[in-house]
């Protein structure tokens, strides 16, 4: 399945079935941290165009897991291979083209205090070190208004923006290059529940639009409803329930439990499908899609550094 095969499925609501190609596959992976084991035989797999929600308490090993699939952390054993690369085989100048496929945003941003709005988001894209400057302009400023920045503010510094605005900011930065897959790490955690809805609605707008694959962590419930199309639950060192959001609340365990207490009702798939209708699209048209990015005119030797 192609990128526009991917957008021609977001785009017509139907969640990909088990029959779409992979975009992660972790295979019996195992993680040992100072002695501690973090995690114990997980097996998933990440569809095309799908947004995989992964959950779980404090401590049980979801920040790990996420750095895994970036290829920043190893497991113990096991394999994971993302966008067909295996992390735990792949030459460091294969994977650094594979990071070129991937956008990450950081739960706080991550944003560089030192560089202005129009830096931060030009940043990926001049360590490409193959794109002249006036087209790096164009694509930071076709970015920013992905992400409803408005131009005046691609001057500002992050220290003058409001949590949401870091958010988007970051947001851009991640979708430079054009990326197919998407790593969202508590896209709303420290925000007020008017920007948290606001910054729901634009990842969903640019899921549609843009046909991303996503992996999100998150714990919060409404996030889940708006987004999700399966829930991964991770608890006792493995997955303890993959599915859709209205088939995981109904497993027993007591993390389960827990984390929908209140929300059972608001989980069923009549009452998801009547929430996500609302966050229809509702805005103008996005903006020409700019120049194309080819990877492989990178200079020899361009690196890609972690954000």
């Amino acid at each position: 399945m192609d990128h526009a095969i991917a957008n021609a499925l977001v785009n017509s609501g139907a969640a990909p079935g088990p029959d779409a190609p992979a975009v992660i596959t972790i295979e019996n992976l195992s993680t040992v941290l100072g002695g501690n084991t973090i995690h114990r035989g997980i097996n998933l797999r990440v569809r095309q165009g799908e947004v995989l929600a992964l959950i779980g308490e404090s401590g049980s090993g979801k920040t790990t897991l996420l750095r895994e699939m970036l290829g920043l952390g190893v497991p113990t054993m096991g394999s994971i291979r993302v966008l067909g690369t295996s992390l735990q085989d792949c030459p460091q100048e294969a994977l650094k083209g594979t990071r070129r496929r991937w956008g990450v945003l950081f739960q706080e941003g991550a944003l560089f205090s030192a560089l202005n709005v129009f830096d931060n988001v030009a940043l990926p894209l001049r360590e490409l070190r193959a794109l002249p400057e006036d087209v790096v302009r164009e694509l930071v400023m076709m970015k920013l208004a992905l992400v409803e920045i408005d131009a005046d503010s691609a001057t500002k510094l992050p220290a003058q923006l409001s949590g949401g605005m870091v958010k988007r900011v970051a947001l851009a930065r991640a979708l430079a290059l054009d990326p197919e897959l998407l790593f969202l790490d508590e896209p709303t955690a420290g925000l007020d529940p008017e920007r948290s809805a606001g910054f729901v609605q634009l990842v969903q707008r640019l899921r549609q639009e843009l046909g991303l694959t996503v992996v999100m962590v998150t714990h919060d419930v409404n996030t889940l409803i708006a987004l999700a199309d399966r829930v991964a639950v991770l608890a006792d060192h493995t997955l303890i329930a993959v599915g859709p959001l209205w088939e995981v609340v109904q497993d027993p365990h007591a993390f389960v439990r827990s984390f929908f207490l209140g929300h059972t009702q608001r989980c069923e798939q009549s009452s998801v499908n009547d929430y996500r209708r609302t966050l229809a699209p509702a805005r103008p048209p996005w903006p020409d899609a700019g120049p194309v990015i080819d990877m492989g005119a990178a200079a020899p030797g361009a690196t890609f550094k972690e954000t």
